[in-house]
């Protein structure tokens, strides 16, 4: 699992520790099971785990369904019902999760996205902003969400049509920085106003 911490882990990471640990458990307490016979069975498990690992780091839609994807339920200043009710979250919880991050009110949120672990990343309106916009008595400037339109080599189409760009305006931006393909490309990340910000592997 690398560097992952405890609240990280995805629903499979979990389920994967659980079974292992059945595993392992049923084996001690069987006095007909020998010790080569768990740790086969142990090697067995921990291959499955590591070859699913590589396989969701290269496969991007088989990450979707192991690991799940982050969820905009906040979009705007408003909440998306319909996106907060596939998630299986009410209001309160979602309350308690802005809580936890300093923000006490949804109207100081323009953006909140709840992650694969369960957590949520808050992005706050500009004249909540820390120093506030609204203290320094200047017009609150327009907020935008930044979008990821190169991930591990492969182009995200979904938010490219959401800007309303096309593969030949992205591969001109890349190859501003020398780059001639998106497999070179580990993340690319585009914020309106702003120069498209390129990591090379």
């Amino acid at each position: 699992m690398g560097k992952t911490q405890i609240t990280q882990i995805t629903p499979f990471d979990f389920v994967s520790a659980l079974i292992l640990g059945e595993l392992v458990g049923n084996a001690v307490y069987d006095k007909e099971i020998t010790i080569s016979k768990v740790i086969f069975a142990v090697v067995v498990w921990g291959l499955l785990i590591f070859v699913t690992e590589i396989l969701t780091q290269k496969k991007k839609g088989l990450r979707k369904l192991l690991e799940g994807e982050p969820s905009i339920v906040i979009r705007q200043g408003k909440i998306d019902y319909k996106v907060l009710k596939k998630a299986h979250l009410d209001i309160n919880q979602l309350q308690h999760l802005l809580r936890a991050k300093g923000i006490f009110s949804i109207r100081e949120c323009q953006y909140a996205i709840l992650e694969t672990d369960g957590a949520i990343s808050v992005l706050r309106k500009s004249s909540y902003s820390s120093p506030t916009l609204k203290d320094l008595n200047m017009p609150p400037s327009r907020v935008t969400l930044p979008v990821t339109l190169i991930m591990d080599g492969q182009v995200e189409v979904d938010n490219l049509q959401m800007i309303e760009w096309d593969r030949d305006k992205l591969f001109d931006e890349i190859r501003k920085h020398g780059i001639h393909s998106e497999k070179e490309v580990l993340y690319a990340e585009w914020k309106e106003g702003e120069p498209l910000h390129v990591q090379r592997y």
